[in-house]
């Protein structure tokens, strides 16, 4: 009789509930295998897959981490409420926080590092940025490890997001410096214009050139959202102004953000009331817990196909 195969044995063996085999798709969307991204040594302590949940505007957070070029909010810090600290979409090279000139703490959302729990890589850069005696540029090269997370230290009630035309943020508490206005201009020239609707949360229109898209980060959960927004695909009430369709969505530390193409010359202002609109129908959809018809299930498979998986 011929042995059987360790190895195919070990590949197929079965894992625990909420355990990810070597073999498996990593759930960061990487497209790697578990084994050769989280799994891996020095691949994140452990991976989060929502990991701003709980946090006011965790919609927002995601959406200033992976889709707004420049934008900035208010941080109040327990135990260090007499510190000036703003969140940013970014900091001049990526940084992830600063203690700046001024006395001010920024941290950054458009980072380089990964560590698996990004909440978790904010709080630890955050803190020392807080701690630092000296003006300075914290970085973040090795995992945290076990520490507070941003749910531990933030005590907003709310998140008050303010989006800019650039980076002129970047020296509004210093004087103007060469290396930083020369950098400021560079990154300047690559943000595209971009405003948040104000009768919907995390919703942001952004013109592209070629054409204009709104991207709106959602908190329902996936399959849920997925099966109102096929109800309402296949109606045909997704359209928000003439011409504009529901493209497809990205999916971003837990969450959907649909995206719809616009035509050109729509602007941020003309959403606003059909936003407002959608999300009523939308609410409506989502309370709606009869089994999705044949043509909705099909809708809900072609979205599904038109997902991209940004983190």
């Amino acid at each position: 009789m011929a042995k059987k195969s360790r190895t195919k044995a070990r590949d197929t063996a079965p894992v625990a509930d909420g355990e990810v085999g070597p073999k498996q798709p990593c759930p960061c969307g990487s497209g790697k295998r578990y084994k050769a991204c989280h799994g891996a040594p020095g691949g994140g302590d452990v991976y989060v897959a929502r990991p701003f949940e709980g946090l006011p505007g965790e919609c927002d957070i995601v959406a200033l981490r992976e889709l707004v070029p420049a934008a900035t909010a208010p941080l109040t810090i327990k135990g260090y409420e007499d510190r000036t600290v703003q969140l940013c979409s970014l900091l001049p090279a990526a940084s992830p926080a600063m203690n700046r000139d001024s006395g001010q703490v920024w941290l950054g959302l458009q980072v380089q590092h990964a560590f698996g729990d990004p909440s978790r890589d904010l709080a630890a850069v955050l803190l020392a940025a807080l701690e630092a005696e000296e003006p300075d540029v914290i970085g973040l090269t090795t995992p945290p490890g076990p520490g507070p997370r941003l749910q531990d230290l933030i005590t907003n009630k709310t998140l008050d997001v303010t989006v800019h035309e650039g980076f002129d943020y970047w020296l509004a508490d210093i004087e103007e410096r060469d290396d930083l206005a020369e950098a400021m201009e560079e990154a300047n020239d690559a943000a595209t214009p971009t405003a948040r609707l104000t009768s919907v949360e995390a919703a942001y229109w952004t013109d592209v050139g070629t054409k204009e898209h709104l991207r709106w980060v959602m908190p329902e959960p996936e399959d849920a959202l997925l099966d109102a927004l096929s109800r309402l695909h296949a109606a045909g009430d997704d359209v928000l102004v003439p011409d504009s369709r529901l493209v497809g969505m990205f999916r971003a530390h837990g969450l959907l953000a649909p995206v719809w193409d616009l035509p050109l010359g729509t602007g941020a202002e003309a959403l606003e009331e059909p936003a407002a609109a959608f999300k009523k129908a939308l609410d409506k959809a989502l309370a709606d817990d009869t089994p999705l018809t044949s043509e909705e299930r099909a809708t809900k498979s072609g979205l599904a196909n038109r997902q991209v998986t940004i983190r």
